[in-house]
């Protein structure tokens, strides 16, 4: 069985991805994986985890994610897609290239926020790290 990854972050651009994604799912009879990356938690990046306030939005907002990563999932799933739901926390770009890697991808797709060259140069890009270690082709879905 052929695996399909769709990187979504739950901004504008997720629905877009999605879309293509399920578009070369069903043409190629594919399993579709849709994959969110959290942020890592703090504990595991050397940093202290900070006040029990901080901690509690960090826990809230991946139970916030793991249920919108489920939903998304289950209605792919009345739609006749043989979806996948995967959250895991961690280096975006590292973290997708470990999945893809362990799922035996054919294919990320994955969006463009179309940031300009400054956060491009300051921050680097998700989308430039998963081109440059991808073991199979890759989807960007320019932003709007």
């Amino acid at each position: 069985m052929e695996n399909i990854i769709a990187a979504v972050d739950f901004s504008d651009i997720s629905d877009a991805v999605i879309e293509t994604a399920v578009d070369f799912a069903e043409k190629f009879e594919a399993a579709l994986w849709v994959i969110h990356i959290a942020e890592p938690d703090p504990d595991f990046v050397g940093y202290e985890a900070g006040p029990d306030e901080v901690r509690d939005q960090v826990a809230e907002d991946f139970r916030y994610q793991h249920r919108e990563l489920q939903d998304q999932v289950r209605t792919l799933r009345e739609d006749g897609v043989n979806a996948h739901a995967l959250l895991v926390q961690g280096p975006t770009s590292e973290k997708l290239l470990e999945e893809a890697e362990r799922l035996d991808a054919e294919m990320i797709v994955m969006g463009s926020h179309g940031h300009g060259a400054i956060y491009h140069v300051l921050l680097g890009s998700v989308s430039e790290g998963v081109i440059k270690g991808a073991r199979c082709p890759v989807l960007i879905v320019p932003a709007e």
